[in-house]
């Protein structure tokens, strides 16, 4: 009896084998297969990135340590209505910290005419802002916001003098509200001359690919290692939205700028003391001029770097078509042998100029060139 009972169990045990061979087997032929190339995407586990390879794990380092010191700044100004009602307007940029005091670099343009200024840091910390100063001709402008003791981590600031058509670049902001957002280029194209409005313009420009658009303003364009090279300023967008052109202020220009307004309280801007229009053709023919191009001086300032180095002005007025000109005085055609034809260009110049610095002047005067030494003052 032991013994049946034994063959019984040895039995059930060998069918129950033989069920689950078939059971394996059927599974194998006819089962649902992961394919070899989806069993090799592992997804990474929480807060890891062995799946990165060297530049993704390069960005995702640059952004986590970057994007806490990039502020979304958010501005309320009030303006009147046809029937003189006050209406509140609000606009938005980006800018980022450059210390540990507060101080915020972003464009002119996104804080100009703010009545409040309200500052939203990476980590979503937020803090009032006040304007401290700005240089209009390059766009630039320096607010702070007050740490209330709290530890800041600004951005690195690189050099923008030494880069490099093709190098990869980084730019973090706020495009259309969206805070902290990464987009990543190249540096396409350096030093043009970007006129991005009748006053105003970026000199040496850092052009690029990286996707830039409304609300990027004001934030920063970083290099490999992190470092902040230019300033995102302004973007070519004939639909009104990114067409893979963007330029960028440089970082030594907004340094400069920022230095001066920390140190000075105002920007150290150099100064020729003199006006004018730029010259064409029609109106050089008509002043019998020996020159095509250059700019006509029609005012000189009195006691300014133009009148203490003889410059004139123009001593008549006359009437061109709709426009009143002072005529008789010096067109300037070149300083320090770089050609000027328009107001452009003398601002450009003046730009890379300093306060204090000898220039020559080549002017026309009476139908002779001649090189005027003039050192430039501070405006």
């Amino acid at each position: 009896m032991r013994e049946n009972r034994k063959k019984q169990s040895l039995r059930l045990l060998a069918i129950g084998i033989i069920i689950g061979l078939g059971a394996y087997w059927a599974g194998s032929r006819w089962g649902t297969h992961v394919p070899a190339t989806v069993k090799a995407l592992r997804l990474p586990a929480a807060g890891g990135d062995s799946s990165l390879d060297a530049t993704e794990s390069e960005n995702v380092r640059i952004y986590r340590e970057a994007s806490p010191a990039v502020a979304n700044i958010v501005t309320r100004t009030v303006e009147y209505d046809f029937f003189y009602n006050p209406v509140p307007v609000e606009g938005a940029g980006s800018g980022f910290l450059i210390d540990t005091d507060g101080h915020i670099l972003t464009n002119y343009h996104v804080v100009q005419g703010a009545q409040t200024i309200e500052v939203t840091l990476g980590d979503q910390s937020r803090y009032k802002a006040k304007y401290l100063g700005a240089d209009q001709r390059n766009d630039i402008a320096l607010i702070q916001i007050d740490t209330r003791g709290r530890k800041l981590m600004p951005l690195p600031l690189g050099d923008s003098r030494n880069l490099l058509v093709g190098q990869r670049v980084l730019a973090i902001g706020d495009p259309f509200g969206f805070q902290s957002t990464l987009t990543t280029g190249v540096v396409s194209s350096l030093g043009r001359t970007v006129q991005t409005s009748e006053n105003t313009f970026i000199d040496e420009a850092i052009q690029t690919d990286a996707a830039i658009n409304r609300g990027n303003s004001g934030g920063p364009l970083l290099n490999s290692h992190g470092e902040v090279i230019g300033v995102n300023s302004a973007i070519f967008a004939p639909n009104g939205t990114t067409a893979g052109i963007g330029f960028a202020i440089p970082i030594n220009t907004a340094r400069r700028v920022a230095n001066d307004l920390i140190t000075q309280g105002r920007v150290r801007r150099a100064t020729l003391g003199a006006e004018g229009r730029a010259l064409w053709p029609g109106l050089a023919d008509a002043l019998k001029l020996p020159v095509e191009q250059g700019v006509l001086i029609e005012r000189v300032d009195s006691g300014g770097p133009a009148a203490q180095a003889g410059i004139r002005g123009g001593n008549k007025s006359v009437l061109l078509g709709l426009q009143e000109l002072r005529i008789g005085g010096d067109v300037l055609v070149a300083i320090d042998g770089k050609a000027v034809t328009s107001q452009v260009d003398l601002n450009l110049l003046l730009n890379r100029a300093r306060p204090g610095e000898a220039v020559t002047l080549t002017i026309v005067r009476d139908g002779k060139k001649m090189n005027v030494p003039v050192r430039l003052g501070e405006g």
